[in-house]
């Protein structure tokens, strides 16, 4: 791999195991250590993409956008290796530790083992992963002193958007699909059908959800997070079924889903994740109501600004509405269409959220 000088940002689901439940939640990185006099003339971060590649539009670019931040405040150079599939992981991870990286940050769950083994073997060699921590073989939990997991609370942001799926739905059914049942794939599944229940609680209507039953922990996958036509079939099933607000937790599948609503010809909404796909794709950006945001760019810059100027932590970093690090994107085009008095009691939901009033529970909420 060749040392990469891109400075433009690209703009931005992963996956963390079941391990990430017994993660500690730790403060969100400070700033010290921050600028470019904290940068030492050896130090060189580099990244590890999962399969998706850097220009997934979702999680790995992301996590890219970060790495571009850092190094240009730092004014370093860093080291990149873009996996095309899962049998690449350890060389890659591997590779960058021969290059004479001193941080690697790796991008989802699936790479949980081959960051946890490449940390063991080289102590002094710092690391992040998103969206997972560590795991021994037998899948108890595992701490290094030299890994730092970065875990987002997205449950919080999508019971959020739930909630507002369910005051804007003009047919009373909203649908949801993820790429695989992972984790960090149901975390936001379980959050929007909690905020829909909320808001039917609360209002006294029965909007239903399709594609996921929380209670059973079942539902909708592709079955992958790469094949933009099955994002398509699942969504076309929803909208035949009545959904109008679709929210697809499978990364760049979210354009099947744009397709298949281009095609039906039907009045039907997306609600994105990751990143504010209003941003990221703008060619559909009539479809998008709002984004489940995780805050990754920002979390990874600064974690990788800390490492350069001597103050890494391994305590897992967990991105919660308090600390901002999951949000609902903006409403964009669909400002006008939204009643306002529905977007102030979201905003009184987020504090609820925020205090303490309101626990939105999930399976793969990390701990």
């Amino acid at each position: 791999m060749t040392i990469s000088t891109r400075k433009a940002a690209l703009g931005g689901l992963a996956m963390f195991g079941v391990v990430a439940l017994l993660a500690a939640c730790a403060p969100a990185p400070t700033d010290a250590g921050s600028g470019s006099n904290a940068a030492t003339s050896d130090f060189l971060p580099c990244i590890v993409s999962d399969f998706g590649g850097f220009n997934d539009r979702s999680f790995n670019q992301s996590s890219y956008d970060g790495i571009v931040a850092a190094a240009d405040e730092l004014g370093v150079e860093f080291k990149e290796a873009e996996s095309t599939t899962a049998d690449q992981y350890t060389g890659n991870v591997t590779s960058m530790v021969d290059q004479g990286c001193n941080f690697i940050l790796t991008v989802g769950f699936a790479l949980a083992n081959a960051t946890r083994d490449a940390a063991q073997a080289n102590p002094d060699i710092q690391f992040a992963i998103i969206d997972s921590a560590l795991s021994n073989d037998d899948f108890s939990p595992l701490t290094l002193d030299n890994v730092k997991p970065v875990l987002y609370d997205t449950a919080q942001a999508a019971y959020l958007a739930g909630y507002l799926a369910a005051g804007t739905t003009k047919t009373g059914i909203v649908g949801t699909y993820g790429g695989q049942q992972f984790p960090s794939v149901t975390i936001f599944m379980d959050g929007f059908v909690d905020g829909v229940a909320k808001y039917n609680e609360d209002k006294g209507t029965t909007v239903s959800v399709l594609g996921w039953d929380k209670a059973a922990q079942t539902g909708s996958f592709a079955g992958s997070f790469d094949d933009i036509a099955a994002g398509k079939t699942l969504s076309q099933g929803l909208i035949d079924q009545g959904a109008d607000i679709i929210l697809p937790v499978a990364g760049p599948l979210f354009q099947g889903t744009a397709q298949a609503i281009t095609d039906s010809g039907k009045d039907v909404a997306i609600v994105g994740v990751d990143s504010d796909l209003f941003e990221t794709t703008p060619e559909f950006e009539a479809l998008y109501l709002t984004s489940v945001m995780k805050q990754m760019a920002d979390a990874t810059k600064q974690i990788i600004v800390d490492a350069a100027g001597g103050t890494f932590s391994a305590d897992a970093y967990v991105g919660t509405l308090e600390n901002g690090g999951v949000l609902l994107a903006p409403l964009h085009n669909f400002e006008s269409k939204v009643d306002p008095a529905l977007m102030t009691e979201i905003d009184a939901l987020k504090a609820s959220i925020i205090s303490g009033d309101i626990v939105v529970t999930s399976e793969s909420t990390p701990k």
